[in-house]
């Protein structure tokens, strides 16, 4: 029995650490392995106008751009929210706060992430992020017919203050593990009855228009794409956060991956295609960060 045991035991550890040393499973996938593979995978979630499907969108154009910047083909890897910072860093995490809890290993799919990832401080301690990408903020969205008018004084700070002042006693939706997590905002302390949307991103404006909840928070990027797709049964209450950006995410240990894509995003930049990228996706964006293209200029 003793044996036995001893065996399986052994038979694990062989076997873990097989897993452990074996390509798909170990973290050294830094910029030489990839030019060594010939191979960018990029990790997206269908989401907004980032990644509409393997061929189109504004990160998926980005990415097929760095990939023949580096000589390398160029490989779509689809995921989901709950995994796919896993899916780069081989790590499953629970945000708690501003903190991360760590849940076990996993299978790593990808070596860079670019799907409207927004800039928070959990994800900053299991990524490091490139230069902004993209501008962006969580919204209160609500329905057309919803008693109240938008709020916009030009000031984010009384803002915030004067849309959260619309949420007691209503029934306000987030997303939990993601920049729609009303804990990051200090929405779960209001008065309010606050929930977790069950399911994808992309339908949290057809659930409130169907009136599954009062206001949800949604960020900036699928707002626009919300208002484009339904202008007449939407408002826009006014903002929930302050400004935040969007980057795409590297594994810890992939810090000259990181520069080359910093050098060649700054490259898209200085050409002007990046802002002609934006436009055919994203054109209202301007009216409302004018500041952050104009800075990328």
């Amino acid at each position: 029995m003793l044996f036995k045991q001893m065996l399986n035991f052994s038979v694990t550890v062989v076997l873990f650490l097989f897993l452990l040393t074996s390509p798909a499973w170990s973290a050294g996938h830094d910029l030489a392995h990839i030019r060594e593979s010939g191979v960018l995978r990029h990790l997206g979630v269908p989401y907004a106008h980032f990644v509409i499907d393997s061929e189109t969108g504004l990160d998926v154009e980005i990415m097929r751009g760095f990939a023949a910047y580096l000589g390398v083909e160029y490989q779509f890897v689809k995921s989901d929210w709950n995994y796919l910072l896993a899916d780069l860093t081989g790590r499953r995490v629970k945000p708690i706060g501003s903190s991360v809890r760590e849940l076990g290993a996993a299978r790593i799919r990808g070596d860079i992430i670019a799907s409207g990832l927004t800039v928070l401080k959990w994800r900053q301690k299991i990524v490091n992020y490139s230069v902004p990408t993209f501008p962006t903020q969580v919204w209160g969205i609500a329905r057309a017919d919803f008693p109240a008018d938008s709020v916009w004084s030009g000031s984010d700070g009384e803002d915030i203050l004067a849309v959260k002042s619309l949420l007691s006693g209503r029934r306000v939706m987030g997303k939990d593990g993601t920049c729609l997590d009303p804990a990051l905002y200090g929405i779960d302390g209001i008065h309010a009855e606050v929930f977790n949307f069950p399911g994808s991103l992309n339908d949290i404006a057809p659930a409130v228009i169907r009136g599954d909840a009062d206001i949800a928070l949604l960020d900036v990027p699928d707002t626009l794409v919300a208002l484009e797709k339904w202008p007449d049964k939407l408002k826009v209450l006014g903002p929930l956060s302050p400004k935040q950006v969007m980057g795409a995410a590297f594994r810890k240990d992939s810090p000259e991956l990181l520069n080359a894509f910093n050098a060649y995003f700054r490259g898209l930049q200085k050409s002007g295609q990046y802002r002609r990228l934006v436009e055919k996706y994203y054109p209202p964006v301007f009216g409302y960060f004018h500041n952050f293209f104009e800075q990328q200029r």
